[in-house]
């Protein structure tokens, strides 16, 4: 074939995707997914943010005709899970559920990367810390369960989702507040501080009521405080930080993200089947049904949030002083 010929094969080629209005990044979009999609959740498997994911990937199967399938990396607070996205090839074939220890591990000098690795898909959700113990502990009221740990400091063993997670602040940032001293237990994610504290090996958890509201309506655990401007849908009976007189307010918030240099056009793709996906009623049932708090708010909005709580969660592991 002659260079002009090749030319002109070329010239007739574009000028019939114009005719059809079509570009090359349209037409990359509208082919995407062509495959399975692969949402990794740095956790282990039954807390409130794998719950989440996959809640996300049934209700995802109306918008696209590809499966979502969730993978647990769990390990390192989350850092384990988003290096291997981040590193990914940045396609939209691999993706991550994000969580705020995506902000406070660097700040912890716990992990090198930073939010703007990610290209932020969408919120999903926001939840508060809340102190929770076994049904039968000796503390009714979070008044008596701070008491225990002022009269011996150390004693009172607090789980939590790992070294820098969120359950981590919420704990240490008790502490600050009140005097209190705990020991903190670090677990890789809350399902498995959960179990910990129903086996008795240690005496609460600083984790959302998502991740406990089967075990308190099984009648096993019980909530005693949630750090959280108003009280909690589910758990009306239960009293927010600032009701005992304790100014503190913290928590959560998960959403879906992709490698920074994702293509622009894939990135409308998934915002829009998320946008759509986190319509589904089936979603709302879920969430609410594990009392996950929903909240939805689209890649712009996401993103402000990002840079907002980055600058306030810097700010309050330096006042901590917990960079080791």
């Amino acid at each position: 074939m002659t260079p002009k010929i090749f030319h002109r094969i070329a010239a007739l080629a574009g000028a019939a995707l114009l005719a059809l209005g079509l570009t090359a990044p349209a037409m990359a979009q509208s082919s995407f997914p062509n495959r399975t999609i692969e949402l990794l959740v740095p956790y282990q498997p039954g807390g409130g943010t794998d719950g989440l994911a996959r809640a996300f990937a049934e209700a995802s199967r109306k918008h696209i005709d590809q499966s979502i399938v969730i993978i647990n990396r769990p390990g390192a607070g989350g850092a384990i899970g988003w290096n291997e996205v981040i590193h990914a090839k940045p396609d939209g074939y691999k993706l991550a559920v994000l969580t705020v220890e995506l902000l406070t591990l660097p700040h912890l000098g716990l992990a090198k990367f930073n939010y703007d690795d990610f290209q932020p898909i969408a919120q999903l959700n926001a939840d508060p810390a809340a102190i929770t113990v076994k049904a039968d502990a000796p503390w009714n009221t979070v008044e008596e369960f701070l008491a225990a740990a002022k009269k011996e400091p150390g004693a009172v063993r607090v789980g939590n989702s790992g070294n820098g997670s969120i359950w981590h602040l919420a704990a240490a940032a008790l502490e600050d507040k009140t005097g209190a001293k705990f020991n903190h237990i670090p677990f890789q994610g809350a399902a498995p501080a959960v179990l910990a504290l129903m086996g008795g090996h240690i005496e609460a958890v600083a984790v959302s009521p998502a991740e406990v509201t089967t075990h308190v309506q099984s009648g096993k655990l019980k909530v005693l405080m949630v750090m959280a401007d108003k009280r909690v849908k589910g758990f009306e009976k239960v009293p927010t930080a600032k009701e005992r007189g304790i100014d503190l307010s913290i928590g959560t918030w998960r959403g879906l993200g992709a490698p920074k240099n994702t293509p622009p056009e894939v990135i409308a793709r998934l915002r829009e089947i998320t946008a759509k996906t986190a319509a589904e009623p089936l979603m709302h049932e879920v969430m609410e049904r594990q009392n996950l708090g929903y909240v939805y708010t689209d890649g712009a909005v996401f993103k402000d949030t990002l840079a907002k709580d980055n600058a306030y969660f810097k700010d309050l592991i330096t006042k901590l002083n917990l960079k080791p």
